[in-house]
């Protein structure tokens, strides 16, 4: 009865078991998780080069990894963090006391607006200025609200935030340090043929390093430059609408001007020229530049992706998995193009008949070519 066939399928369904119950285990730290192997992922070339000045010390270059990454990304990201937590509390407190005042805005656009531009919108029954006052005015009311009860849980939730962040310090350390012999064993373990499993993983590692890379340099460049245009306007609140304006630039193309344009609306509609046309001319010349060059040349061209397959799986992942949906989403865009890439060109894969060659990357190509196996050969 204890045949070899039973024994395979019961230590399978063990294997399956225990790794659903580990997944179950860490997914309380799945941010921690993800944003600890794609920090890994990208300063992965840096910590090679360290390894190399400090002529083989593992830990010393790990752990200047570790600072440098501290130093470049996470502590400013901590400083803005305050500060925006304090913009948050004085813009709702302007808005609760009337000082910010939405629907007076809205108002102000209304009584600059031509008459046949009114006759419109009531023949699209869309006339009913009053209830989009009454609209606006209960919106930026509720908004507010949210906006307190969210700095509230992230006030409520900061002890959660830390242990996150320390597991996330934790696993980058060793990520770094051993990132080069998991991948091994993973390679080893997956039960794929060689360059299969090298072609994946080669393309996980790039489209991570290419989304992290390319969208928090676009949203940087976006939020920064919209930040500052909001500043030198006067418009209260330049560091929150800075920090919406890069979050929203996560979704290409129409992210930031989602912002920027109502407020250059207004400036118009209200008589200030000069400053709408410098915000336009800002949005459209400058933001619009940074995400149709900066986007396409760091994310694009790496991930080897069309356009709108970035876009969709960008926006369908922040549906799903919230912020660090950016990430998840083209990854998974990306593998699913990989896998079906290497179904359609080996034809019958694992069947005896037949077996094709992924399309070839250095990595794939020459195993050899591999970081954590230069240094091997």
């Amino acid at each position: 009865m204890n045949s070899p066939q039973l024994q395979r399928g019961v230590f399978l369904a063990l294997l399956a078991v225990v790794t659903a119950a580990f997944v179950w285990v860490l997914l309380p730290f799945f941010g921690a998780v993800l944003w600890g192997v794609a920090l890994a992922i990208l300063f992965t070339p840096l910590y090679k080069w360290l390894l190399k000045k400090m002529r083989g010390k593992p830990n010393a270059a790990a752990l200047s990894t570790l600072a440098i990454c501290l130093f470049i990304v996470i502590l400013p990201l901590a400083m803005v963090g305050v500060s925006l937590v304090q913009e948050i509390a004085l813009v709702t407190q302007n808005i609760r006391s009337g000082q910010i005042n939405f629907a007076a805005y809205f108002q102000q656009i209304l009584n600059a607006t031509p008459q046949w531009l009114l006759g419109i919108f009531e023949r699209f029954n869309l006339g009913d200025m009053q209830a989009w006052q009454d609209r606006i005015s209960a919106a930026a009311g509720q908004g507010s609200q949210l906006i307190a009860g969210q700095a509230l849980t992230i006030g409520q939730n900061t002890f959660d935030f830390i242990v996150s962040f320390f597991v996330m310090l934790y696993l980058l350390y060793f990520l770094v340090r051993d990132g080069a012999a998991l991948s091994k064993t993973m390679r080893d373990a997956v039960p794929l043929a060689k360059p299969h499993t090298h072609y994946l993983l080669n393309k996980f590692t790039t489209v991570i390093r290419a989304t992290v890379k390319g969208n928090v340099a676009v949203a940087i460049a976006q939020g920064t430059i919209g930040g500052l245009a909001f500043w030198f306007l006067g418009v209260q609140g330049a560091l929150l609408w800075a920090v919406l304006m890069a979050f929203l630039s996560l979704l290409p193309a129409v992210g930031a001007a989602l912002i920027w344009g109502p407020v250059a609306i207004y400036f118009l509609a209200t008589g200030h020229f000069w400053q709408g046309g410098v915000l336009i001319f800002v949005g459209v010349f400058v933001i619009g530049l940074v995400d149709n060059i900066l986007r396409p040349v760091l994310v694009g061209k790496d991930t080897q992706m069309p356009d709108y397959i970035v876009l969709m799986s960008t926006i369908g992942g922040m549906a799903i998995f919230g912020i660090n949906g950016f990430v998840i989403g083209p990854v998974i865009a990306a593998l699913f193009m990989a896998a079906w890439s290497l179904f359609a060109d080996s034809g019958h894969i694992g069947n005896g008949h037949q077996t094709i060659e992924p399309p070839q990357t250095p990595e794939a190509a020459d195993p050899a070519a591999l970081p954590e196996n230069r240094k091997k050969g």
